[in-house]
């Protein structure tokens, strides 16, 4: 009988270059660390999920009290443990599992993207129409991350020096100051505060969009060119038949 064959897996190299990526690494190797036994990277990254969760219900809570603001902050500082901690736990514990890891993570950020800009959509601070316009440049950049991720063997996580983590701070920042201010003047012309952000944020991962497809297609083209056709062969001439001359007797 055939025994099934383990399946191969290359682990892509992880390009991180944030801001605060070294600092952020010697905190979770320090956290993971601290990190008591009975918890597993799988609780880690269902916390994170149920945190971005309750990020969008406190967007949607926002629209009638603002104290759901200060739960979005919480909950992102609660996403930002589960799904940071939970990958340095499972390498600091030497059990990675890279198949599962890789897939949880990233369907789970999917989820957490809705969650997330749903809240957002509903709470009255965002046109839904830029939440979904987030929404979709945010998967359609992650497609593009993963398809390069799969044939490159490069998993880059951060772009212009800003990386998750930091987009978190951003939007705890905005956060507050929707405290102060949620309405913005620009041109003789009043705009919902996140609504510009928010604006900004599709400008620029469409242009990172762009500019990561064109390398990336350059770097496989360059890798896999197109096959020099081979030159048409010339019809060959029929044999000849060459016939023995029949002499008279």
């Amino acid at each position: 009988m055939q025994q099934n064959q383990p399946l191969r897996f290359r682990e892509a190299k992880r390009i991180q270059q944030s801001f605060l990526a070294s600092l952020e690494k010697k905190t979770l190797i320090w956290l993971a660390a601290r990190t008591p036994a009975w918890i597993s990277s799988d609780h880690l990254t269902v916390m994170g999920l149920l945190a971005m969760a309750g990020a969008g219900l406190g967007y949607w809570w926002s629209s009638t009290n603002r104290a759901g603001l200060l739960v979005v902050i919480v909950c992102l500082a609660l996403n930002w443990l589960g799904d940071s901690l939970d990958g340095s736990l499972a390498r600091f514990r030497n059990c990675p599992r890279p198949r599962y890891g890789f897939y949880a993570d990233h369907i789970v950020d999917a989820f957490s993207a809705l969650f997330l800009l749903g809240g957002l959509a509903l709470s009255g601070y965002m046109h839904p129409a830029v939440a979904i316009g987030l929404l979709i440049a945010y998967l359609m950049l992650s497609i593009e991350v993963y398809l390069a991720t799969y044939t490159l063997g490069d998993f880059k996580i951060s772009y212009f020096k800003m990386g998750p983590t930091e987009l978190r701070i951003l939007l705890c920042i905005g956060n507050i100051a929707l405290f102060n201010k949620s309405v913005v003047h620009l041109l003789g012309r009043s705009y919902r505060l996140f609504s510009v952000g928010g604006t900004i944020g599709i400008s620029g991962m469409l242009l990172i969009l762009v500019i990561s497809v064109i390398r990336n297609t350059g770097r496989l083209y360059q890798r896999e060119p197109l096959p020099v056709a081979p030159a048409p062969r010339r019809a060959e001439a029929p044999p000849q038949v060459k016939f023995a001359r029949t002499l008279p007797r």
